[in-house]
This record gives structure tokens, sequence and C-alpha cells, in this order.
């Protein structure tokens, strides 16, 4: 089945933002973000994805690029011949070695490790009646159904058992991989790298900090735009590179925010 471009039903926006610790000690940005609307029989589905490079992994920009585009190729082929309705957590493991394999080729080219490039992925698959989050390690997918004002977290953050300890794609015998599906119409989203964690989430009561969504949905909201806003984008990456921002962490920051039309 083939993907048809004019069946768009979703805005969004997407942005990646250095941290200042990286500018500092010169090293690149090491988030990569993504994101697609696909065609199929049951209808569009979007899918966004945000992947974080371990700080530790030494080519851990290459790990997350590799995460986000090997996974999105995973989607698309799922997508082109089955239903997302139609989707179980073995279907999920196959596109997560599909993307380990993708790391092992670059692992080799470059006579590295698998863990040299060991970075994490949290995604968002939209469909018309159902939603699923595919969740490895920190960063989060927030969402907002038809006819609620409540933003929810279908996943929360993995954080291993020292400070600063994630789960990764790379992991040894196999990641930590949270599959959840919400049932139901979702009207937005909102995909992020652990770099803004602590801006938007309340780790105490595991919620969401739904006054800042709700603010910077607002300009999709507006925008007349189809698909993929450019001009958002770039506001949104200045917004990410503002002093407000950045003074309250300093690690990569990325955010793509969904708005169904």
């Amino acid at each position: 089945m083939g993907f048809r471009l004019m069946d768009v039903s979703w805005r969004w926006a997407g942005a990646r933002s250095i941290g200042t610790s990286h500018i500092k000690t010169g090293t690149p940005c090491q988030d990569y973000a993504c994101a697609k609307e696909f065609y199929t029989h049951e209808g569009p589905v979007m899918v966004a994805v945000v992947s974080d490079g371990a700080g530790s992994a030494l080519h851990a920009e290459i790990g997350s690029r590799t995460v986000c585009l090997a996974f999105l190729k995973a989607c698309r082929s799922f997508l082109a011949r089955s239903s997302l309705s139609s989707l179980i957590e073995d279907d999920v493991w196959d596109w997560i070695d599909g993307v380990r394999e993708a790391i092992n080729i670059r692992a080799k080219a470059a006579n590295a490790r698998p863990r040299d490039f060991a970075a994490t992925l949290v995604a968002v698959l939209a469909a018309p009646n159902l939603s699923v989050v595919v969740h490895i390690g920190d960063g989060a997918v927030v969402l907002k159904q038809a006819g609620t004002e409540e933003w929810l977290v279908p996943s929360w953050p993995f954080q291993g058992e020292y400070a600063s300890t994630t789960s990764f794609v790379t992991d040894d015998p196999q990641p930590r991989l949270v599959v959840t599906v919400v049932e139901g119409i979702v009207d937005e989203f909102a995909v992020f790298s652990d770099g803004i964690e602590r801006l938007v989430l309340d780790h105490v009561s595991k919620s969401a900090h739904q006054p800042f969504f709700t603010r910077m949905l607002a300009p999709l909201k507006a925008s007349r735009g189809r698909s993929f806003e450019r001009d958002l984008s770039r506001a949104l990456q200045k917004y990410l590179e503002t002093p407000a921002v950045c003074e309250r962490t300093d690690d990569d920051k990325s955010l793509i925010l969904g708005l169904r039309l």
C-alpha cells in the first residue's frame, strides 16, 4: 500500500537545541528528533520520535540519529502492510531489533562497540482511534485526548539505580522496552528528551505541567498551515535557546509538538 501525502491530518513543529554544557566542552548536540505522517487503510498515522545519545558514549550523536531514522523506517515498513490496531509488542521488538542492527552496522564500520552509540528512544504513533507510545529510557510523550483538557503521561521516564542513569537501545542483552496503547482519539501530543523533563514534568505527582503544553500548542492552533511547520519550528528552536530555558537545564533539548487537524 502506498503513502499519499494528500491525506494530511496533522500539523506539527519540532526543534532541538544544543545544551550549554555541550557548548562549554565542545561536544556536539547528542539529541535527534524526527516526525512523519503515513497513510494506511485505517487512515493517517502520525509518528514522532526523539532520541538522546548517552553522554558517556563515544558516538552518541550518531547513535541518536540512527535510532530515530531506523525506527521511522521500521514504522513505515509495518504500516505499509498492517494497521496500528493490529500491533502487538512482538512487532515492536522486531522494530527495536532492526534499530539495534542498524547500530551494529554503524559500529562495525567505525571499528567500535554498539554501546559507543548508546541512545534512548521515545516515540508516539497516533492513528485515528488509538495511539501507541514506545519508550526506552528517559524523555517522555504527553498526550491530550479529544474532549478533555488533561495532559496524560502514558509512560514515565526510566531512571536507573544511580543518578542520571537510564536504559538505552543498545543495552545487553536487551533494553527495557515499554509499549503503551492509548485507546481513543488523541488530538495533541508532545515528545521530548530528558533535557526539558524538569521544566515540564512533576516527578512527585508524576504528571505533566499542563500550562506549559497548552501554551506551546497555541501557535500550532493559530496556524493555518498543514503538515510540517517550518516557521514555528524555527521559533521553537529559538525558545529552547533562551536564557529562561538554559538557566534551568544545561542539557541538549528536543521537542516535537503535534496537533490533529
